[in-house]
């Protein structure tokens, strides 16, 4: 049986062996023609400008090609995502066995070369000849216009088909079915390049693989129908028509072809079938592939759950609702599994989740399977975590998830961390709303208890009322309440219902606006339970704070520089001792393309003295704006955002350091002061700073010096590791500048301003007390001891101007990976010289070296030898005291070998050309006797532009060369002009 990567690469070696262009998959994100950012939701999406006649069919030579055929066909498998506008399968999925957020699209495509008869010929074969689909299940639809449908029957696609089926003795009546425009016939728009399509259909009913004649009729009968026991798998569309905006279609000049197959469907269909000997016992779903089962698998080891494949079914309402334990579960494995898949895609091709557009659509899938987390009781952020599976099964095929598995990895986690804040307190606020709707529904106004009171504080306060859990009627009369309580018992309350229990519009949009959960999430909460939201409502109350949101952005001030910033008070900058905090947000300001936040407070460090700004998040309720850096004005902190959103002015946002970024960017900023002290114990005292550069990947420091050799650099690197082993206080203290001044155990760059006081970094000693064996004026933040900074390697050293050098080390885990890395690659080449190891590795390298002097003297004895035969060929030639000759493809130590050779044994001119290693080596000899009549160097001065190069030499010996092999022999023949 075909695993699901076998399945894939049989499709592209397929059409490979079509004289296809296999390409690689398009970003998952789109923009439309009229500027919308949207999803990629067919594999068509990135051809659109050849089908338009934009530019030509060039395929062949596109960026990232996997196999180079014809400019005019191409095959790849596509990553689509639809989960909004007219394609939005995203309230479906889990519920079912195959819709999916993100889905592949199998597909191959003729630019104005083959047309119907190929493509249907080549479906045929894929789909009967090679992978072996049962014939008599197989059915294909053509294009029949029904009443004001345009154009004309597909006659052409019906013979093709019926030639196809009449072939093995099927009824091609019965095989070949009509579908009208809604099903046969694809538009892009209204108006444009359009076509009749024919799709491939299977009948997945139970029963033998091959079914007779009447079992055929039935099969047909379930095409193009709801039925999920005949699905379509395959759609080959005919770009052949323009529909003009008159309304009338009009033949194209060149005729398309566009197809699209559903990867998942057809893994589904030859999995579940097991290779179509069993479909009396078929499992028929996505889900049960080896697409999803490695996700599965690892959430079962994370959860302790295992899926068992079973199906919710629509309750009274029409809603499919999980009502079983198990049935929870698998729909959480599903939702989970589909949407890490979606998420982890878009994050690699560079969309986020965030506030707007599709943006916030990540967000809304995001949430969604966190919610569903909670089924299989995850508390803590879960789902980033199946990220390195994903990327494990289904990097060979795109790449881009191994490249970007930390980033996504990162993305996910803040996300979930973001939204788990909120949403046990927001699912506690829709329970409380969900009760009052049915309480409402039921025609109760409160309970009688102080216990539920706690849940359900605008419930009327009686007095009198017994303990006993009770229901107040609007009537005034009482009853009891079972022991369980409302919310456990939503189907009893929900018989008496009077009305449709419906969620409040106020209810909804402050789980929205304070808890993160997007409509759709409190809308499947309210199905769960029976229940509707007031929609209309809640889409007025997003209205309102839109246009509030317009208003605070039109006094957002539009600047050209900083200096046009109104805040003039300064931030308090708090990121010494602290890493987040609640802060006011006092100004935004839009920058080109960048937009700024000024707060009140801030624990993000602005960059300044060669350190590089924070990044970190502003959170309001479960919304997060992200900060990717941060920078000053003065004394004002700026804070810039990723995107164009961000909050509003005098809100109070929650705002957190990345402190894992911070902790790197400190263990560097630490170590360069070490570093500078080392320089000084090793080098010299006069090897003052230059310059620095501290980021959370490596640091820079430039100082005035002569080259440092290389003991000095093993000294220095070797002296900071034991600084840090030694794991020494790191602390800081103001003090008066110009005590700091008059304190020569202090460094400073003293051409810098500085004020009244200083903050001085001390390294050893006691803390504070300005006894440290370092000590520097400096602002930046540090680790709080040497052992945080964990190991230290010099990467470089170099010269970056007249007397100052620059040296670039790494610190912490950019060391350790540095080492890592060394240590691999010594490994790697252990294991290609054979050597035992990393301690052998020396003498099979030395053995080599002594191998390759001896093969070099052997190679050059041989090529002399063969020069000196080359020679004597060469004499046979000789015209008029003249030898000029094109060698071949050898190079130009081979020629000038054999120039050598001839020098002894002929008295006149010789001019040799070579090509080999694709460039021309050009040589010319005249002796004494013939040099009044020309000279070697003006040969070559002559003949060397003819190959697009230059050359020299003296009146006996000159030599040159150039890049046009081509041109060799027109050279030589100039060069014959010239002796004549």
């Amino acid at each position: 049986m075909m695993t699901a990567a076998q399945i894939r690469q049989s499709f592209l070696d397929f059409f490979k062996s079509k004289q296809h262009t296999i390409v690689p998959s398009d970003n998952v994100g789109y923009t439309s023609r009229d500027g919308a950012r949207i999803f990629t939701n067919a594999g068509l999406n990135q051809f659109v400008p050849i089908f338009l006649g934009e530019r030509s069919a060039d395929v062949d030579p596109w960026p990232g090609v996997l196999h180079k055929g014809l400019p005019t066909r191409a095959a790849d498998t596509q990553k689509c995502i639809r989960a909004g506008g007219k394609h939005n399968d995203l309230e479906d999925v889990g519920l079912d066995t195959y819709h999916h957020t993100l889905f592949e699209m199998l597909g191959n495509w003729s630019f104005g070369d083959y047309f119907k008869k190929e493509a249907i010929s080549w479906a045929w074969e894929l789909i009967i000849e090679k992978w072996k689909f049962p014939a008599t299940r197989v059915f294909a639809t053509i294009y029949q216009p029904g009443p004001n449908d345009p154009a004309e029957r597909d006659q052409e696609a019906w013979d093709l088909w019926a030639e196809k089926f009449r072939s093995i003795g099927l009824d091609p009546d019965i095989h070949i079915v009509n579908g009208n425009k809604k099903d046969n016939f694809w538009m892009m728009g209204d108006t444009g390049p359009c076509g009749p399509c024919t799709e491939i259909h299977i009948d997945l009913t139970p029963g033998a693989p091959n079914l007779d004649e009447d079992r055929q009729r039935a099969g047909a009968l379930l095409v193009n129908g709801s039925d999920a026991s005949c699905i379509e798998i395959w759609n080959n569309v005919f770009i052949q028509y323009n529909a003009n905006p008159d309304g009338t279609f009009v033949p194209l000049p060149s005729q398309h072809v566009d197809t699209g197959m559903g990867f998942e469907r057809v893994c589904s269909i030859i999995q579940g079938t097991k290779n179509f000997t069993d479909f009396e016992n078929a499992k028929i779903s996505n889900y049960d592939t080896d697409v999803f089962k490695p996700i599965f698998d690892e959430l079962t080891k994370m959860s302790g759950k295992h899926y068992q494949s079973t199906l919710p079914k629509a309750n009274a309402q029409g809603h499919v609702i999980p009502v079983t334990e198990q049935e929870k579960i698998d729909v959480a494995f599903r939702v989970i599994a589909d949407h890490l898949r979606t998420l982890s895609f878009a994050i690699a091709d560079g969309i986020q989740p965030g506030n707007s557009d599709r943006n916030y659509t990540l967000r809304r899938i995001l949430r969604r399977a966190v919610k569903y987390g909670r089924t299989l009781e995850f508390k803590e952020p879960f789902f980033y975590k199946l990220v390195d599976v994903l990327a494990e099964n289904m990097g060979d095929v795109f790449p881009e998830l191994r490249v970007k598995k930390e980033q996504i990895k990162s993305v996910l986690k803040m996300e979930e961390e973001s939204f788990n804040r909120t949403l046990d307190r927001g699912i506690a606020l829709f329970e409380e709303a969900a009760g009052k709707a049915i309480l409402k529904a039921i025609g109760a106004k409160g309970f009688g208890t102080d216990a539920y009171k706690l849940r359900f504080p605008d419930a009327p306060k009686m007095e009198g009322i017994s303990t006993i859990p009770i229901l107040i009627m609007e009537d005034g009369s009482t009853e009891d309440l079972p022991l369980r309580g409302i919310h456990e018992n939503y189907p009893d309350f929900l018989k008496r219902a009077k009305e449709a229990p419906v969620i409040p519009a106020e209810d909804a949009f402050q789980l929205y606006d304070t808890y993160g959960f997007p409509l759709d999430l409190t809308e499947l909460l309210a199905r769960e339970r029976g229940l509707t939201v007031d929609t209309a409502g809640f889409e007025k109350l997003m209205e309102e704070q839109k246009e509030r949101a317009r208003e605070a952005g039109k006094k957002n001030k539009q600047v050209v520089s900083v200096s046009e910033i109104e805040t003039k008070a300064p931030t308090k900058f708090i990121g010494y001792d602290a890493l987040d905090a609640d802060v006011k947000v006092l100004e935004v300001v839009a920058m080109k393309d960048k937009t700024a936040v000024v707060l009140d407070v801030s624990t993000c460090y602005a960059e300044m003295g060669g350190q590089i700004g924070d990044s970190g998040q502003l959170i309001i309720g479960a919304n997060t704006f992200p900060i990717s850096s941060t920078t000053k004005v003065g004394n004002t902190w700026l804070h810039f955002l990723d995107g164009d959103e961000a909050p509003a002015v005098d809100s109070t946002v929650r705002l957190e350091v990345d402190v894992p970024r911070r902790r790197a960017i400190e263990r560097h900023h630490t170590v360069t002061h070490i570093l500078h002290w080392a320089l000084h114990e090793v080098v010299s005292k006069e090897a003052t700073q230059k310059g620095s550069s501290v980021t959370p990947d490596k640091l820079t420091f430039d100082f005035n010096s002569a080259a440092l050799t290389p003991q000095q650099l093993i000294d220095i690197e070797k002296l900071v590791n034991e600084r840090i082993v030694a794991n020494e206080p790191v602390s800081w203290t103001e003090v008066p500048y110009v005590e700091a001044k008059a304190n020569t155990g202090i460094m400073a760059l003293f051409g810098e301003k500085y004020g009244d006081l200083v903050r001085v970094v001390q390294i050893g000693g006691d803390r504070n007390k300005l006894n440290g064996w370092s000590m520097e004026l400096c602002g930046g933040t540090h680790t709080r001891s040497t052992g945080e900074i964990g190991l230290f390697r010099l990467v470089s050293e170099s010269a970056v101007a007249s007397g100052v050098r620059r040296v670039e080390a790494v610190a912490g885990l950019e060391a350790y990976a540095a080492a890592r890395a060394d240590a691999d690659l010594l490994k790697l080449l252990a294991g290609k010289v054979t050597a035992q190891g990393s301690a052998d590795l020396e003498k099979k390298i030395d053995a080599l070296l002594s191998q390759q002097k001896e093969l070099e003297k052997a190679l050059k004895a041989a090529q002399q030898r063969e020069a000196s035969g080359r020679a004597k060929e060469l004499l046979l030639t000789a015209t008029n005291n003249t030898i000029i000759a094109n060698l071949g493809a050898v190079d130009g130590d081979y020629a000038m070998a054999v120039s050598d050779a001839l020098k002894g044994q002929f008295d006149g001119v010789v001019v040799l050309g070579a090509t080999g290693g694709g460039s021309v080596a050009l040589i010319a000899t005249v002796s004494k006797d013939h040099q009044a009549k020309v000279q070697a160097g003006k040969i070559i001065q002559t003949i060397a532009p003819i190959v697009g190069g230059k050359g020299g030499g003296k009146p006996d010996f000159a030599r040159g060369g150039g890049k046009d092999v081509d041109k060799i022999d027109a050279a030589l023949a100039e060069a014959q002009k010239m002796v004549g």
